[in-house]
């Protein structure tokens, strides 16, 4: 069945609100302590790792080498290489599905967004698992039976740090596009069938 005018006016947002994922990060790691007043942590962006203040990737990667956790290079991440690139790929395939105006083929579209946002998060849980227990045995700090991997989403107590993962308003954009673009093929599939 052919998407409606106004369901495809709408699910033009769901095709083109990820690309402002190009601007706003996706995902936030943030560590609280005493010593750090001003906070500390990291903003995941779909091509880059900053601090969420100017010099915060540094601290990070101080504080790391003092426990034996890997430096963060955003450089010789390679996700970051193609994460991009697939939320273009993503765009330009929902923007040709919009002319073709085929509810099915948009839902289908919804459907690879998901399973390609899935296989990200998975990801992006291998890698915080990775810094967090893939530790130099040489590190001036060690703390037996400690693995510093912060949570994948929620808080945790690490040492002296309270550690919370949450997506960034990136990711809520995301979350939200994807929602709107369900929403619009059930409510045009539904009032399509009381039409008919």
């Amino acid at each position: 069945m052919i998407l409606k005018k106004y369901s495809l006016i709408a699910f033009s947002l769901t095709v083109l609100l990820p690309l402002s994922l190009f601007f706003l990060p996706l995902w936030l790691i943030e560590m609280e302590a005493p010593q750090y007043p001003e906070g500390l942590g990291l903003y995941i962006n779909i091509n880059s790792v900053t601090g969420i203040n100017e010099h915060g990737l540094e601290s990070v990667n101080s504080l790391n080498h003092y426990i034996g956790m890997k430096k963060i290079k955003p450089n010789e991440i390679d996700e970051f290489k193609y994460i991009p690139s697939i939320i273009i790929g993503m765009t330009i395939l929902g923007l040709i599905l919009l002319f073709v105006k085929k509810r099915s083929l948009l839902f289908s579209w919804l459907i690879l967004y998901c399973v390609l946002g899935s296989i990200g998060l998975y990801d992006f849980y291998l890698w915080e698992k990775d810094y967090g227990s893939n530790l130099d045995p040489k590190a001036i700090i060690k703390a037996s039976g400690i693995t510093y991997q912060p949570p994948f989403i929620g808080t945790k107590s690490i040492m002296n740090f309270n550690v919370t993962s949450l997506p960034a308003i990136g990711g809520f954009v995301l979350f939200f596009a994807l929602s709107l673009g369900f929403l619009i093929v059930i409510y045009d599939y539904k009032t399509n069938k009381k039409i008919n």
